[in-house]
């Protein structure tokens, strides 16, 4: 029985989208409507993988203040752009094919993920914290390797990499958004379907594999997941690493409970609402511009902050 309360972040999503597509709508209106909904479906697409992400990576690094985005997505990404830039110069950069660099980029990200899931994890799935570790170096690498680069570019050419280092929905190619909603759909599917077995392991290796599971094998599939989503995610629009966090916090809050057939279309739908609402306003209130991920990077890293320092309960 599905419960109640996802419908309700339904309904709320359903706002959320009508009042984006339709707020202050003027002639041309088919133009107009194409434009928004090209953007309002790019936010659905990337808040619901990134929820959903937070969530599987969570339950597998036992861990509700860890997101995906520690094991170096973000960094790769941008070393990825800096990288481009720095041989093929600003011209070339802006004269790359948008559908074969959107599957360069998502192939290269995964392809990164799995090596690092099966070079660390290759005598079993039990040291997930030693894979958090060598993710968070591996980043730190990235980073300091793409700073380095980026010492080597012009002003002009800098300034590419610094836009392209931030998440944008304004110019999303609807192509790359449709290969995008298959890829969310198809691994959402996979993991509702495997939402029972991820029940199990969450009670972590030591419980679960006296319950007779396959405790290993749950845990590579949800990591391939968290790899699909947030590779594609990140190639669509660009890093934006603590949305997740956000939408995983406010899916728990609002669903108490252990069951993953409930917290998975949570996040995705609470991840969604974020992005959408956050976009109307700051676009169609405020009429601002390229805002949005810079407040959520902040709330999330202010509520990273919150559940560091708050005390535990006794």
């Amino acid at each position: 029985m599905v419960d109640r309360r996802l419908f309700l972040l339904g309904g709320l999503l359903v706002l959320a989208c009508a009042a984006f597509l339709l707020w202050n709508l003027r002639a041309p209106y088919g133009f107009i409507l194409g434009l928004r909904f090209t953007k309002l479906a790019s936010l659905c697409v990337v808040g619901a993988a990134i929820g959903t992400a937070t969530v599987l990576f969570q339950t597998i690094a036992a861990n509700r203040m860890l997101t995906p985005g520690i094991v170096g997505f973000d960094a790769l990404f941008i070393f990825i752009q800096t990288m481009l830039v720095l041989t093929l110069g600003g011209v070339g950069f802006a004269g790359l094919p948008a559908l074969a660099q959107f599957g360069v980029e998502a192939a290269i990200l995964v392809a990164a993920a799995l090596g690092l899931f099966s070079i660390v994890l290759r005598k079993g799935a039990e040291d997930i914290l030693r894979l958090v570790l060598t993710g968070v170096i591996l980043g730190v690498l990235m980073r300091g390797l793409a700073s380095l680069a980026q010492r080597l570019l012009d002003p002009s050419e800098f300034a590419i990499v610094q836009q392209a280092s931030f998440a944008s929905f304004g110019a999303v190619d609807r192509t790359q958004l449709a290969i995008a909603f298959v890829i969310l759909t198809c691994c959402l599917l996979a993991a509702l379907r495997i939402a029972r077995y991820l029940d199990v392991a969450a009670l972590g290796r030591g419980v679960a594999l006296p319950l007779g599971l396959d405790y290993d094998h749950v845990v590579f599939i949800a990591l391939g997941l968290v790899a699909l989503l947030v590779a594609t995610s990140t190639a669509l629009v660009g890093p934006i690493t603590f949305l997740g966090l956000l939408a995983s916090s406010l899916a728990h809050a609002a669903l108490p409970t252990w069951r993953h057939s409930r917290l998975l279309p949570a996040a995705a739908l609470i991840g969604a609402v974020i992005l959408v609402a956050g976009q109307f306003v700051f676009e169609r209130l405020l009429g601002l511009q390229s805002t949005l991920t810079v407040v959520v990077e902040f709330a999330g890293g202010v509520l990273f902050l919150f559940l560091v320092l708050r005390r535990p309960r006794p």
